[in-house]
């Protein structure tokens, strides 16, 4: 018990007692509760107390310690080195590396001077998990003198004593980082010498390029042990601006793979593994050599996608050169391939010194040319064979798909025909009667991109198209620049009705489909909520200034500005010409282009009289200050207190 509340309770108890003796009627019922509400509170708080010096308290369980978040920093702080694991008590490697774990605890105990092992339950002491960055169990690190040290090797007892021993050593120092640093003073050097390198452009402030700090080190250490080693480098963008300049850093982290000397964007994960493999595949060659005919005619009868085949002399043909550079540029998104073999040469009908683009026969149509061929010398500039690939790297009608949707099928506008598309042998004949339909009226708009797709693949757009239920069995959109959708009225299909579909929407008489939810019935709140139906005449109201977020639901940045946002529109409730608005980003269309939403939450103000070039929020904290600045900078409509003037 406390002493301040001893002495209360005391002191109450006197009191009653010389009522007592004075013949004084006793305490009352509402007394004796007071009473006992205070001995329920003091032994509560003695109960939270006890709680407290439980996760305090450093427990052992068979020679393992246990440390939590409470009790972590105070029983490291004068230790020269730990031994930590990170675990879950789900996990079964944690389970099974437990009793190796605790034979270690036993010898380092005798060690001299004695080595603390330790264990931490990852998944009930989040501050520790996520201040050390563990990501999977079970973690070890090694504490030195509060530096946590990542161990990498077996979890055998043998490697990790002999490890954690190596390390508390007196004269212990880290190993240089295996990471390369460049300034303008080595860069050029570096990169121009090297087959492949990748270099990260970082902001020491940044928190991504701190998150990828330590993936980006671990991946450089594995991939030096390759050989030829793959090195990796960095460069500090905010100190070297020249160099951020020079090859257009906006970002960071911003990583760029060079090839002596020639910068490729890094499109790859961001973790040890994911680097590592993927720098293994840049480093192997862009293109892959076809030696025999018959991988040409399977290309053709069986190929998914298209076929890019260079023909050269040899590799020591300039002219193969330069089309190496062009691959390296589209390696991730196409395949490609080259062949010195006359034999194929003559079957394709080309020379040395040709590049040849062609679809595989179940996409071949007597709409369009058999094969495209450009010719290439050591002069050709890579980006002219990169603009050829692009250019009749699709069939005229094409299959799109999940797999190749975001990087072949990104041109608009694009015409859309939904049904069970299916190339396998029995529903190939069905699949190709409504592709051939698509084709007839494909040929006659060459400036739009035709596509088939299964309707089960796409059943969400074909939902938001208000198309699941329309009872045909083939059904069109169009998708154009702006982000619009436009549905072709459910009726039998046929090459003459998708004909008037995509000939109506050429003269713009068509009316988009906008994903919307229902129309608030109440919208009187500070913060007026815009769904799909009524972005045109909430947000683009010419006569307001109007802040509007994109957000989604589940967006814990949006969930933690809900309450700023409150507050911003209760702020500038009283000003008639400004609306602050929000949209749920997930569930409804933004109709309009100009309104891009990348992220969550996304933020614009749209001034009145000038709606098609609203001002996009970046760069300042999403705070009541910040926000408010952004308003009073960009509003054209606010009006002004006595007091403001």
């Amino acid at each position: 018990m406390r002493p301040r509340k001893a002495c209360l309770l005391l002191l109450l108890l006197g009191l009653v007692q010389l009522l007592a003796v004075a013949g004084v009627e006793g305490p009352d019922e509402d007394s004796s509760n007071r009473e006992n509400a205070i001995e329920d509170e003091e032994e509560e708080e003695e109960e939270d107390d006890d709680e407290e010096e439980d996760d305090l308290e450093v427990k052992e369980e068979n020679g393992v310690l246990v440390l939590n978040d409470a009790n972590f920093d105070n029983f490291v702080a004068d230790k020269d080195t730990v031994l930590l694991e990170f675990y879950a008590p789900w996990c079964g490697h944690c389970k099974q590396f437990a009793p190796e774990y605790e034979k270690i605890a036993n010898i380092l105990k005798d060690n001299d001077p004695p080595i603390p092992v330790a264990k931490i339950d990852a998944t009930s002491a989040s501050m520790l998990a996520s201040r050390f960055d563990v990501s999977g169990y079970p973690t070890i690190k090694i504490l030195k003198k509060g530096q946590a040290v990542d161990y990498e090797g077996s979890r055998t007892q043998e490697e990790i004593v002999a490890k954690v021993r190596e390390v508390s050593q007196p004269d212990w120092t880290p190993p240089p980082e295996v990471t390369l640093v460049l300034t303008k003073e080595n860069f050029d050097e570096v990169v121009n010498d090297a087959d492949i390198i990748l270099v990260e452009f970082y902001a020491p402030w940044c928190g991504h390029c701190k998150k990828l700090a330590p993936e980006y080190e671990k991946a450089a250490k594995e991939l030096s042990k390759r050989s030829p080693p793959i090195p990796l480098a960095k460069v500090d963008a905010t100190a070297e601006t020249d160099l951020a300049k020079r090859f257009d850093v906006s970002g960071y982290p911003t990583l760029k793979i060079f090839r002596k000397g020639r910068p490729y964007d890094y499109n790859g994960p961001r973790e040890k593994y994911g680097i590592v493999d993927y720098m293994i595949e840049q480093s192997g060659p862009p293109s892959k050599e076809i030696l025999t005919l018959k991988q040409v005619q399977e290309f053709l009868k069986d190929g998914d996608d298209v076929i890019i085949i260079g023909v050269f002399k040899g590799e020591s043909d300039p002219a193969y050169q330069q089309y190496q550079d062009a691959a390296n540029n589209l390696r991730e998104d196409y395949k490609f391939h080259h062949t010195f073999s006359t034999e194929i040469a003559k079957f394709l009908k080309v020379s040395h010194g040709q590049l040849v683009v062609m679809q595989p026969e179940k996409f071949q149509s007597k709409y369009e040319p058999r094969s495209h061929v450009m010719d290439v010398q050591g002069s050709t500039q890579d980006s002219a064979i990169k603009d050829f690939v692009l250019k009749y790297a699709l069939p005229l009608v094409g299959h799109r798909k999940a797999s190749n949707d975001a990087k072949r099928y990104t041109r608009r506008p694009l015409v859309v025909v939904y049904y069970s598309v299916d190339f396998s042998f029995d529903y190939r004949a069905a699949t190709q009667f409504w592709r051939s339909k698509v084709l007839e009226v494909a040929k006659d708009f060459p400036e739009y991109t035709f596509a088939i797709a299964d309707e089960e693949d796409y059943a969400g757009e074909v939902k938001d198209l208000g198309l699941s239920e329309s009872g045909e069995d083939v059904n069109a959109a169009i998708l154009d620049e702006s982000g619009k959708k436009f549905a072709m009225e459910p009726e039998e299909f046929d090459s003459d009705t998708l004909r008037e579909f995509v000939t109506a929407f050429k003269k713009g008489k068509l009316k988009p489909v906008i994903k919307s939810q229902p129309v608030p019935k109440n919208n009187k709140g500070p913060v007026k909520v815009v769904v799909g139906k009524t972005f045109d005449s909430i947000v683009m109201d010419p006569k307001k200034d109007v802040l509007i977020e994109f957000y989604a639901p589940w967006c814990g940045h949006c969930k933690q500005l809900e309450p700023v946002y409150n507050s911003l529109a209760k702020k500038y409730k009283g000003q008639k010409g400004l609306v602050i608005a929000k949209m749920d980003a997930t569930a409804n269309d933004v109709p309009s282009d100009r309104y891009k939403v990348e992220g969550f939450p996304t933020i614009y103000f749209a001034p009145s009289g000038d709606k098609k070039n609203p001002v996009k929020f970046e760069g300042g904290d999403r705070d009541l200050e910040h926000l408010s600045k952004f308003i009073e900078e960009h509003a054209t409509k606010l009006s002004r207190t006595k007091e403001e003037l």
